[in-house]
């Protein structure tokens, strides 16, 4: 396993556009993936990707979940000057997307934007210019197009209900950092699609394993949907939160102990610290207050089942992103020991 395969797979992932609502072309990619390796495929109603490990021993069979759909926005209100207002699509914050460049999606095709707050030239509004808060309330697309009234939008093929994404500016330096939006969760899922590459080749492993990318997470409805009734086990692989006051970073794994929902199982935790140490993948422990997994959604939907959660180190989450090809490859490496767990 090389990190350089998981970021040429997270590479292919990030120029692949998926909101939340509208994330089948991501789903799409991971499942011809999956299939390539030889592994039995199927989707869920809501568009989940499910994959297969058929293990040779007995007992019932486990998971582990990574999400491909992003944040995004939609086209709340046409303004009277053309410019549209918008609405968020997950936890996507409005002061992160100053700037930034979007398409809308339109029934005719896609039409390129940027997002600026409603006062957007400083020689024009001078201090009003800093003073202006940078919520979705003041915030604006301008299209680039010939528009100048609500008229000219919607004769141009824009309404109300139009998603809206963000171009990601996925880079990786020569230090082998990657920066991008949206490494929450493709850079998991990337390091999923690394673990099932290996397991795939042999042998077969003693547990059942089930594969599950979804793509409703960003609005805490991901899990749930698509994962067997008969697991009772549920691993999300998901980004850690790296800032002050945490003990994640760039260059490890994470084993997460508590979230914003509570603590995850203390014997998984223990399992997984254990595989970690005895394939010498560099790990760490930690808690995100402001966070929550699809093995949260999972065990707040009723779902009868033990969960855990690991995942690499991302820097400035939900906003400018930024891992390391370090933290990829211990995630893909806890992966597929835990793939392979006697």
């Amino acid at each position: 396993m090389q990190a350089h395969d998981i970021v040429q797979d997270l590479m292919e992932l990030l120029a692949v556009h998926s909101p939340t609502g509208h994330a089948e072309a991501a789903a799409d990619l991971c499942a011809e993936k999956l299939a390539s390796f030889g592994l039995p495929v199927s989707r869920s109603a809501r568009g989940a990707v499910v994959a297969k490990i058929a293990g040779t021993g007995g007992g019932r069979p486990r998971a582990l979940t990574a999400h491909v759909d992003t944040l995004a926005a939609i086209v709340a209100e046409i303004m009277p000057d053309g410019r549209l207002r918008l609405s968020p699509v997950g936890g996507l914050p409005a002061l992160s997307c100053d700037g930034a460049y979007v398409e809308v999606w339109t029934t005719s095709g896609p039409v390129t934007g940027t997002i600026l707050p409603d006062l957007a030239s400083t020689h024009v509004f001078g201090p009003r210019y800093e003073e202006q808060k940078r919520s979705w309330h003041e915030m604006r697309l301008r299209l680039d197009m010939n528009v100048g009234s609500r008229a000219d939008v919607l004769a141009a093929g824009i309404s109300p209900g139009d998603f809206v994404v963000l171009d990601p500016r996925a880079q990786l330096t020569a230090g082998g950092f990657v920066k991008s939006r949206f490494l929450d969760d493709k850079a998991c899922a990337a390091a999923l699609l690394a673990a099932a590459r290996e397991v795939a080749q042999g042998p077969a492993p003693r547990h059942t394993t089930y594969l599950h990318f979804s793509v409703y997470e960003e609005v805490g409805q991901g899990a749930p949907a698509g994962i067997p009734d008969d697991v009772d086990e549920i691993i999300a692989v998901d980004m850690a939160a790296v800032g002050a006051g945490q003990a994640s970073d760039e260059h490890h794994v994470t084993i997460c102990a508590k979230d914003s929902g509570g603590p995850y199982d203390f014997s998984v935790r223990q399992r997984l610290c254990a595989l970690a140490q005895a394939e010498g993948v560099p790990f760490v422990q930690d808690i995100y207050p402001y966070y929550s997994s699809d093995a949260t959604a999972a065990a707040h939907s009723g779902r009868d089942m033990r969960i855990g959660l690991f995942g690499p180190g991302v820097d400035a989450s939900h906003t400018h992103e930024r891992t390391h090809e370090d933290a990829l490859l211990a995630t893909a490496r806890l992966a597929l020991a835990y793939l392979r767990e006697a």
